[in-house]
C-alpha cells in the first residue's frame, strides 16, 4: 500500500466512477482499476461494488477513505510545516470573527498583514462564538477571535480584551441620554437578542441571574444587521459598542453603559494547532493581536487591555 494508491482511491470513492476519476486524474481507467485490485490483494478484502451507474465503498472501503484521509492530512502537514520552515511566509490563513468584531476589525487587519507579509492571504469567516471555536478546534480555521473559550490540546488561547456590553438604543429613545443604566430596568424593555448557543445570550443570562432578575427576550435573532434594523424600529439590545459603532458614528443608535451588574466577556485570540500553515498562521496571530490592542489604546474599541505582562505571555512568534 502506498500514498499514490490510497489517493487514487479517494478520487475514485469521490467520482463515484473510474471513468470520472480517470478524467480528473488524467490517467488510463486500466491503471486505476489495477491500483484498487493491488489494495484489494494486499488486504484481503472487496473495496468497491460496482453498479450500472458507477462504484460505492463497501464497508471495508468506507474504512480505508476514513484512515486514508487521516494519513494523506498527515503527510501533507508534514510537508507543509517543512516548507514553512525554509520558506518566505506566505500561503492562505483562515481566520474566523465573531460579527461583533469583524465590521470593525476586518479592514485594519488586512491592510496590517499585506503591509508586513504580502505573501499571506488572508481569507475573513465571519461567524458566531461558538461556531468559531469549533472550527478552530477542528483545524478549519488557523486562527478565530472569538469569546469565552479555553487552551485545549488542540488549539492555543490567549486572552487579549476585557469588554462591557451596553445598552444599544435608537438615538431618540427615552433613555439614550443617560449616563448609565441598572440592569433592572432592562428587564422591562423590548430586548432582542441572539438565540442560544451563541455566547452573548449566555453572558446575559448569567449576569440576570446574578442580578436575580428574570431575561425576558421579545425577539430572538442571530443576525446582526436584521438586530440593528429592529433597534432603529424601537427594540433595545445588549451588545459591545464596537460592533455598531457606525451606526453610533452616524448618530441612529446609542451605547449606554449598565451597571448592578455590568455584562462583560472575555475577548481571546485562538491559534489552531492542526494548522497546515502553521507560521504564518503564528505571524497572522500576532498581527491580530497587535491591530486589537492599537484599535483599544486609540479608543476607537471601548474595551480594557490584558495587562503587559499577561501579554508578553503571547507566543505566536513565527
Amino acid at each position: 500500500m502506498d500514498l499514490r494508491q490510497l489517493r487514487y482511491f479517494l478520487r475514485i470513492v469521490e467520482a463515484g466512477s473510474f471513468s470520472k476519476a480517470s478524467e480528473a486524474l488524467h490517467i488510463a481507467q486500466p491503471s486505476l482499476s489495477h491500483h484498487v485490485r493491488q489494495l484489494e490483494e494486499e488486504l484481503g478484502v472487496q473495496l468497491l461494488t460496482r453498479h450500472a451507474r458507477g462504484v460505492v465503498p463497501t464497508d471495508f472501503g468506507f474504512i480505508l477513505c476514513d484512515h486514508a484521509r487521516v494519513v494523506l492530512r498527515e503527510v501533507d502537514l508534514t510537508k507543509e510545516r517543512i516548507r514553512d520552515a525554509a520558506e518566505v511566509l506566505g500561503g492562505e490563513v483562515r481566520v474566523g470573527m465573531s460579527t461583533a468584531t469583524c465590521r470593525g476589525l476586518a479592514v485594519p487587519l488586512i491592510q496590517a498583514v499585506a503591509a508586513e507579509y504580502p505573501r499571506i492571504s488572508v481569507h475573513l469567516v465571519e461567524a458566531m462564538s461558538g461556531s468559531l471555536y469549533e472550527w478552530v478546534q477542528a483545524g478549519r480555521l488557523d486562527v478565530a477571535l472569538s469569546y469565552e473559550g479555553k487552551s485545549t490540546d488542540s488549539l492555543l488561547a490567549t486572552e487579549v480584551i476585557t469588554e462591557e456590553l451596553r445598552l444599544i438604543l435608537p438615538s431618540n429613545h427615552q433613555m439614550a441620554g443617560k449616563r448609565a443604566v441598572a440592569l433592572s430596568e432592562v428587564a422591562n424593555l423590548p430586548v432582542v437578542l441572539p438565540d442560544h448557543p451563541h455566547i452573548i445570550r449566555r453572558v446575559i443570562e448569567r449576569s440576570f441571574a446574578i442580578a436575580e432578575l428574570e431575561l425576558r427576550v421579545l425577539v430572538n435573532c442571530d443576525s446582526l444587521p436584521a438586530i440593528v434594523e429592529l433597534v432603529r424600529q424601537g427594540y433595545v439590545t445588549l451588545l459591545p459598542s464596537f460592533g455598531v459603532s457606525r451606526n453610533i458614528e452616524r448618530g441612529e443608535l446609542v451605547a449606554v453603559p449598565i451597571v448592578n451588574p455590568t455584562p462583560i466577556w472575555q475577548l481571546s485570540i485562538f491559534l489552531s494547532q492542526k494548522s497546515t500553515n502553521s507560521r504564518a498562521a503564528h505571524a497572522v496571530a500576532q498581527i491580530v493581536h497587535e491591530v486589537a490592542s492599537r484599535l483599544v489604546q486609540r479608543g476607537v474599541w471601548q474595551a480594557q487591555l490584558k495587562s503587559l505582562k499577561a501579554s508578553n505571555k503571547i507566543i505566536y512568534k513565527p
